[in-house]
């Protein structure tokens, strides 16, 4: 054999088998990321974000603390049967994550710190006629093992049968109720034919007394409903909390010229706001959340599950928690962690914990 081929072949050699390492470490890199991996049914999308890429803005929040999030709202819909006025989380896409991605999200919130978890939407009980909220409560309460798990819903499409299955997996139910005026409901967008939203309500508090879940009522105060006492309507209903908004413009959602809804009708003045929560002093379970407690206080995933920041009057979303975690996703939420404490965001939130007339 040559010289020169005596001295290629252990080359060659060292070469082929750098060659074959490298396939297998690209193999294995392939197989250890779930996320290049497409779903049977489901092309993941990743909307611009120009939050989440601000390289200097990254650096300015990189010395403060990551926020815990403690609590979080999962709007997983914006699909609504309803047309309220002045809805801020309007549907503009039909999108909803794959049942199997939402949990895998869930999980690791859970890692991160997540205590109570609040599903909303759009209308939650939408899709798959509710089988597909009530099982995220199932799977949070008997997988993650959260200590509070709550929806909230506009009530129309629940069902008793839900209860029996998924109630004692459900820690509160928030019905939203902004009127007992049915006139007053019709207004502002809550009609649906020939139902009765007030009577639905009754309904609904007596199957949350029967299957042992919370009752909340949630009310947004504007322009239609101010003028109104509920001091009877509550007592009667006995909430184990009565969540009052003041009504809230956002930029591209209920206001401005992108927006699905014009909110700016409904909308009144802080005084106002004010007026009516003196009106309503004596009601024990009252819970007042004016513009300036709400805007920065709430943590909220949107339907691709990023947070939404809603700082400078828009919701401007983060990467995906499922593209880049959740604690690099957390740092553009804008979430003022001081400001959720101050306004009574962590209180006795576990039915186990509360001492309830069933």
């Amino acid at each position: 054999m040559p010289l020169s081929a005596l001295v290629l072949l252990p080359l060659a050699l060292a070469r082929a088998a750098l060659v074959a390492l490298r396939g297998r470490l690209g193999a294995l890199c392939w197989s250890l990321s779930p996320l290049s991996l497409s779903l049977p049914g489901w092309r993941r999308v990743s909307a611009p974000s120009p939050v989440a890429s601000a390289g200097p803005r990254q650096q300015r929040e990189g010395d403060e603390p990551t926020p815990t999030p403690t609590s979080v709202n999962y709007h997983f819909t914006r699909q609504c049967n309803y047309k309220c006025g002045f809805c801020f989380h309007t549907a503009k896409s039909s999108f909803v994550l794959p049942l199997e991605e939402a949990k895998r999200g869930l999980e690791m919130l859970k890692e991160a710190g997540m205590e109570k978890i609040n599903f909303s939407g759009g209308e939650p009980f939408l899709q798959d006629r509710g089988e597909f909220v009530g099982q995220l409560v199932q799977f949070c309460k008997q997988e993650l093992k959260l200590p509070s798990v709550s929806i909230v819903s506009n009530g129309s499409l629940i069902r008793e049968r839900w209860f029996k299955k998924y109630g004692e997996y459900l820690d509160i139910l928030a019905i939203s109720c902004d009127s007992f005026d049915e006139n007053v409901n019709v207004l502002i967008g809550r009609g649906q034919g020939k139902k009765n939203h007030v009577e639905n309500l009754h309904k609904l508090r007596q199957w949350c007394r029967e299957y042992a879940v919370a009752f909340k009522i949630n009310s947004v105060i504007n322009r239609f409903n101010v003028e109104e006492d509920m001091n009877e309507q509550i007592k009667a209903l006995n909430p184990v909390r009565w969540k009052v908004f003041q009504c809230l413009l956002i930029e591209g959602e209920n206001s401005g010229e992108d927006a699905l809804r014009e909110a700016e009708k409904f909308v009144i003045s802080d005084e106002d706001f004010e007026q009516f929560l003196d009106r309503h002093k004596d009601v024990s379970c009252l819970v007042p959340e004016s513009n300036q407690k709400m805007r920065d206080s709430y943590l909220i995933l949107d339907e691709y599950m990023r947070f939404l920041n809603c700082r400078n009057g828009r919701k401007e979303p983060s990467k995906s928690i499922l593209d880049v975690g959740v604690e690099a996703a957390i740092k553009f939420s804008g979430f003022d962690e001081n400001m959720f404490l101050k306004r009574g965001g962590k209180y006795v939130w576990s039915k186990a914990d509360m001492k309830l007339d069933w």
